[in-house]
């Protein structure tokens, strides 16, 4: 895979959040990626360019992952496979503060919402017409692996890897199309 310029940077703007205390900047992006600020700026003019670059490239790569493990596009995957396919990349896939700061940002700004919006709400929307307790076994379902996600993004009270087995059993009861009586 060939890297532009511009997933460069944006790669460079995430190395920087994973640094201790790091912040994203324009000046502070260039220098991480060898290029002058207006090099950069040829890319994303603003700060808020880039960070709407950063989030569409984190939220992408989600994307990219559920695809891969669903092997094929939402609309056409029942709900439970879609939920199924969240919680495996929740629990398999190596993320760190760098995704979640990029997550918890968007909590501030709107067009930063508006980006993990278009690109996960296909996966996590249930149709209103699921049966009330599918719907809430789904919706568990996928705050299990939000929670799990958290918590190794971040690295505050991880759960240890002996245990992501038996979280994925819970979850794959949690999926079942049918419970039993």
């Amino acid at each position: 895979m060939v890297s532009t310029t511009k997933d460069r940077i944006l790669d460079g703007a995430l190395e920087l959040l994973r640094a201790e205390g790091g912040t994203i900047t324009l000046d502070a992006t260039a220098k991480q990626v060898g290029l002058t600020k207006p090099g950069l700026m040829y890319h994303f003019p603003t700060k808020e360019a880039l960070m709407l670059g950063v989030v569409d490239h984190v939220a992408g790569r989600w994307e990219a992952l559920l695809r891969g493990r669903l092997g094929q596009s939402p609309e056409a995957a029942s709900p439970h496979q879609r939920i199924r396919a969240y919680v495996e990349v929740a629990l398999n896939g190596r993320f760190d503060r760098a995704d979640y700061a990029i997550y918890t940002n968007a909590l501030y700004r709107q067009a930063l919402t508006a980006t993990w919006v278009r690109r996960l709400e296909p996966w996590l929307t249930l149709p209103g017409s699921l049966p009330g307790p599918v719907r809430a076994r789904l919706t568990a379902a996928r705050l299990l692996a939000d929670a799990y996600w958290a918590a190794a993004a971040t690295g505050v009270f991880p759960v240890p890897d002996r245990d992501r087995a038996e979280l994925l059993t819970v979850a794959e009861t949690l999926l079942k199309d049918k419970m039993p009586r």
